[in-house]
Formats: C-alpha cells, sequence, structure tokens
C-alpha cells in the first residue's frame, strides 16, 4: 500500500518518537495570533526533525529531478537539487544557482554567471554540471523528462563554459523567456557525475539518507550549502492521505500537510495546534475535453459544454467558497492574461441548441476522474448534474490516484485537470501545443503552435503580451479547457513551525523547506 491509512503504520515510518524531534518540539507556540513567527521576534534555530505529508503515487514516485510529475516528487527534488533560476511571487525570473544573466540583442544568446556553491560529494558547480543536466534534460531517449519540451530551443552544440563560472547558452530561434523557463519544473542542475536517479548528486539544502517510492524519504542537512543549509537536521518526507494527513498534524506526529480540503481548514480555524497556509486563487481546476477526439473536434461542443458549467456552484460547493471563478483560460492575475476578456455566463439554451445542432444529446459521454486531487471527483459529479439539465448524459468514471495524471492522458474523452502556479508562456508550451508531453486537452493546431513561437521570441513586451493575448482568446473561444476555478492552495503546519508563512501565488515555491525551523 503507498498511501498510510492507519496510524500505526504511518508512526512506523514517520518515526514520531524520535529523540530529536522530541527535543526540537518542545516549548511549542500556542498558533497563529500568539506565536513568534506571528509578530517576528524570535530568531530562527537549528536541530530537529521535520515531518511533511503528501498525497502519494506509490511505485511512480521517484527523486530524478528531471522527471517529477507529483508534488510529492517536487518537494523531494527542491530538497535535493537546485535550479539556475527561482521564479518569484509575481512569476519574475530571480537569481538562484545562477548570480545573473544576460542576452544579446536578439535573444539568442544568453550568458549566466554561476555562483560558488558545492554538490553533495564535494565537487564544485561547473559550467560543465550546467551544460550535462541540460543534456540530460534534452536527452530524447528520455521521453518523461518534464522540461524537454520547454527547453527544446536551447541549441547544446553551439552552447560552451567559459572559464570556472559562465556558461553560454546558445538557442534555435530567439527566446526573451529564456531565465523565466529555467525556473520551472524538471530543470534542476545535477553534476556532471550523475548517472543513477537512486544516488542524487546535487547542491540541494538536503542531502539523501533513504528514499522508497510509496513509502518514505529521509535526507540530512548539507553544512556546505551555498545559501547557508537548512534550519531542521532531519526532513522526511511520507505519503498519506487527506484524512491521515490531518489528523497527524493534530496529532503532533507531522510538522506540514500539503493540500487540505476547505473542509480541514475550516475547522482547523478553531485549533489552537494547526495553522493554515493559504495562496489564494493561486491553481487552477479544469474539465478537459479533448479535441482531438469526438464530439469534441467540434469547437461548438466545446463551447457548449463551457456554458452548462454553473462555475459559481461548482467553486461554492467542491472549494467551499474558497476560491474565484474561471475564465476558460489558465493564469488568472498572472502576466500576460487578457483582463478584457468578459466572465463566460451559464447559458442552458445556448448550451442544449449547440448540442442538438451536434447530434450529442442522445450519446452517453464518459469523464475520467480520480480522487488523486482535492475536488476531482466532486467536481466531475456536479458537472454532470449541471449538464443533465440541458438533458445531456454524462459518465463519471473514477481511475486509480496513483497513476491519475499520466493515464488522463490515454484514457476517456474528457478528465479532471489542474494546475498550480506558473508563468502563462510555461503552461502554454507545456499544455497546449502539438507535441507539450502533458496536452490533457488534445488541443492540437499547426497554426496554434506558429502563433506560441512568434510570440516567445519577441523582444518588444508589448507586442509580446498582444500576441499572448491573442493566443489565449483562441483558447477561450475554441479550446478544449473548462477551467471552471481558481482555488485557494490550502496546506497547513503545525503551530510550532516557523518559516512558512502566506504563500505567494508561485505555488512553485511551495514545500521548500530549506528555511522552515521547529520553535
Amino acid at each position: 500500500m503507498s498511501i498510510f491509512r492507519n496510524r500505526r503504520e504511518f508512526l512506523a515510518l514517520a518515526g514520531a518518537a524520535g529523540t530529536a524531534g522530541a527535543l526540537a518540539l518542545t516549548g511549542c507556540g500556542t498558533g497563529a495570533g500568539s506565536s513568534p513567527a506571528a509578530d517576528g521576534k524570535a530568531a530562527p534555530r537549528r536541530g530537529g526533525q521535520f515531518r511533511a505529508l503528501f498525497t502519494g503515487g506509490g511505485e511512480q514516485e521517484t527523486i530524478d529531478p528531471h522527471a517529477e510529475a507529483l508534488a510529492i516528487d517536487m518537494a523531494r527534488t527542491k530538497a535535493l537539487f537546485d535550479r539556475l533560476v527561482d521564479l518569484d511571487a509575481d512569476m519574475a525570473p530571480v537569481p538562484r544557482l545562477a548570480q545573473k544573466w544576460e542576452a544579446n540583442a536578439d535573444a539568442t544568446l544568453w550568458r549566466f554567471t554561476l555562483r560558488e556553491a558545492l554538490f553533495h560529494d564535494g565537487k564544485k558547480l561547473t559550467p560543465e554540471d550546467v551544460l550535462f543536466s541540460f543534456g540530460r534534460i534534452l536527452d530524447p531517449k528520455a521521453t518523461n523528462h518534464f522540461a524537454q519540451g520547454l527547453l527544446s530551443v536551447i541549441d547544446l552544440k553551439k552552447s560552451r563554459g567559459v572559464g570556472k563560472n559562465t556558461v553560454e547558452i546558445a538557442l534555435k530561434r530567439p527566446s526573451a523567456e529564456l531565465p523565466a523557463l529555467l525556473g520551472t519544473l524538471g530543470t534542476a542542475i545535477v553534476s556532471a557525475r550523475y548517472s543513477d536517479p537512486a544516488e542524487p548528486v546535487g547542491t540541494g539544502a538536503f542531502r539523501l539518507k533513504s528514499f522508497q517510492a510509496g513509502r518514505s524519504f529521509v535526507a540530512e542537512r548539507f553544512d556546505d550549502h551555498w545559501d547557508g543549509g537548512a534550519y531542521v537536521d532531519e526532513l522526511r518526507i511520507l505519503s498519506a492521505d487527506a484524512d491521515a494527513r490531518g489528523n497527524a498534524l493534530r496529532g503532533g506526529e507531522a510538522e506540514y500537510g500539503y493540500e487540505m480540503t476547505p473542509t480541514f481548514a475550516r475547522t482547523a480555524a478553531a485549533d489552537k495546534s494547526v495553522r493554515i497556509v493559504a495562496a489564494k486563487g493561486s491553481t487552477a481546476h479544469a474539465i478537459v475535453m479533448k479535441c482531438d477526439q469526438e464530439p469534441f473536434d467540434n469547437p461548438d461542443v466545446t463551447l457548449a459544454f463551457k456554458l452548462l458549467a454553473d462555475r459559481e456552484k461548482l467553486v461554492e460547493v467542491v472549494l467551499a467558497g474558497q476560491g474565484v471563478v474561471g475564465n476558460d483560460m489558465f493564469g488568472k492575475g498572472y502576466q500576460y492574461y487578457p483582463e478584457d476578456i468578459p466572465q463566460r455566463k451559464r447559458d442552458v439554451a445556448e448550451a442544449r441548441a449547440l448540442l442538438k445542432e451536434a447530434g450529442v444529446l442522445n450519446k452517453t459521454i464518459s469523464i475520467y476522474t480520480s480522487s488523486v486531487a482535492t475536488g476531482f471527483v466532486e467536481a466531475a459529479t456536479l458537472f454532470a448534474e449541471q449538464a443533465s439539465d440541458a438533458g445531456l448524459r454524462i459518465k463519471v468514471t473514477t481511475g486509480s490516484s496513483e497513476t491519475y495524471f499520466k493515464d488522463q492522458l490515454t484514457k476517456g474523452v474528457m478528465g479532471s485537470h489542474r494546475s498550480g502556479a506558473m508563468t502563462i508562456p510555461t503552461y502554454l508550451n507545456d499544455r497546449l501545443l502539438t507535441k507539450s508531453a502533458f496536452n490533457a486537452s488534445g488541443w492540437r493546431r499547426k497554426d496554434f503552435d506558429t502563433a506560441f513561437a512568434k510570440a516567445q521570441s519577441t523582444t518588444d513586451e508589448g507586442e509580446r503580451t498582444r500576441l499572448y493575448g491573442d493566443l489565449q482568446r483562441t483558447v477561450h473561444d475554441e479550446g478544449g479547457l473548462l477551467m471552471w476555478g481558481h482555488p485557494d492552495w490550502l496546506n497547513a503546519v503545525s503551530s510550532r513551525v516557523r518559516g512558512v508563512e502566506e504563500a505567494p501565488p508561485n505555488t512553485l515555491d511551495s514545500a521548500r523547506f530549506d528555511k522552515v525551523w521547529l520553535a
């Protein structure tokens, strides 16, 4: 079993009675409002064991930073590795392993200056490590490398190291956003000596002690980390379902719970042992319709389904009101989001007319969903009820939570979809191009690909904004995304945890445990 469902099994692997943890957790604060973190008077302290709980992925879990696909994978790779660039709260690139960068006039050649950093084996970071990392990501034999399509713009043959701490990245075509691309998932820098994912060689704030897919991960502080190292001695990242995460937090058996339910968040408001850390409206939930399959190869049908959604009701019921309605585009509030597009409203009569014209009303259509993410099954079920108002029959089929995101690419003509924060160009690149690895809506149009390439290579920011806006309008009008809501990102911490505050819209920066500490 990959997800702990009983307290005894959880405690055995969590090491709840560990001496280091017990010592560090004495003298806890009393929760939000009275904790040292709230008034900023307490200084960080070292020591203790930090236990973080995530939805598990069974044998699909990995600590390969270029193949990360699940939230639990990403938390582990953030501990072990660093990227050249991070994204701040506004989704703008900021230095990480790269101290600075600059481009030539047409953005076809970028030069990155590396900081002094050590790998876990004691070797210094070099330009060769960066080039090796990009070569590994772009290896055509590695079909599961998340950022392969994103970084395909890099011309490795023309890229080179310059001296001991500079790397020149040549591009096949202009890209004004290369630094932002390097701040996304699957772009971590590994050592040129890295050959076995089971034996990671990174520069992260933690060094691996043990890993068992679907069960546990244990890492220790790397004292020679370039940014000073972590505060806690040991990090444990474990698989647990939503109920087990909540119970463990309340019982003092864990310090962090990833993606808690709105119901838990409401009840936790009166619980001094737990604090909710929220990022308002920072995620995206959608129902995807596969535009390369009947009946959704007809844009009138996808439009009809969008018109059937009662978005306010979905937010109210599925998200318990903790979120905002969506408008069938990703990135609400982000750079390049066309705010001037009117909010789509429910129109059952118009939807029914379109469906009748397309000959769809008498057919049963299946939506493939899973309990892998909070709200997926509930949203699919409620939407099926809403669609019945137009005489449409939708069957809800539930798949495995451990393999859902992979299975959904090939199963069913409709599915549940979500995304955390990323730049709008990254989302379009990863999910809406013909060759996108995670194209869950089956949106494949050569004219869209060409328009995206033009936007990405345009160095004038105003013109680039207009071009991305046009792409978003096309998705809104014709695409297979019924993006009904933007939930608040709800994580929870024990009241004894410091260094985890209200999360920014950039959820890519969540589950970073290098600066947490225990009171």
